[in-house]
């Protein structure tokens, strides 16, 4: 893992003011199932949007990336270019959620943990389903009390996450 200071790679993908706002997501298109439909994957390969300054989250992709042997996933920071199209987000949105885009929709939250730890190799599939058997609210609600703590507790970084030379394809803009 590569690491440069912000102006030297991210200042295109990261806003200079802390986000103060959620992701705007439209409504019409959010089902019962925690999911948004109109976000493809690319090329059917799902993607995990991360937030990229965030250490719980680079931890969580770099957890992802040794378990995903096969190439499952691409990995895209929810600051980014890919990111802010395809989730519509807007420009001050915050940033406090992991969101999985597959063939099948967008996911958020603890439905896209689950959904991601399903198609992993070893046992991790089966942390997913155990997961999936906990009630949403819970499962949300949990989510939400280590996200809204991740920056205290795991760190918020000054620099980006540079994918190394073999991580490098499996990354979007």
């Amino acid at each position: 893992m590569t690491v440069r200071r912000r102006a030297e790679y991210c200042a295109f993908k990261m806003p200079t003011e802390p986000a103060t706002s959620p992701p705007a997501r439209d409504a019409a298109f959010e089902s019962a199932s925690g999911r948004i439909a109109q976000a493809p994957a690319v090329d059917g390969v799902p993607i995990i949007f991360f937030d990229g300054v965030c250490g719980l989250c680079n931890a969580w992709i770099d957890f992802v990336i040794k378990r995903d042997s096969d190439h499952v996933f691409r990995f895209g920071p929810l600051q980014g270019e890919t990111a802010r199209g395809r989730l519509n987000l807007a420009t001050d949105s915050e940033f406090d959620s992991v969101a999985l885009v597959d063939r099948t929709g967008t996911y958020w939250k603890s439905d896209a943990v689950w959904r991601i730890l399903a198609r992993l190799k070893g046992a991790w599939p089966l942390v997913g389903l155990l997961l999936r058997l906990i009630p949403r609210p819970i499962r949300n609600w949990g989510y939400d009390f280590v996200a809204r703590r991740r920056y205290r507790w795991f760190g918020k970084k000054e620099a980006c996450r540079l994918p190394s030379a073999q991580e490098r394809e499996r990354f979007v803009p």
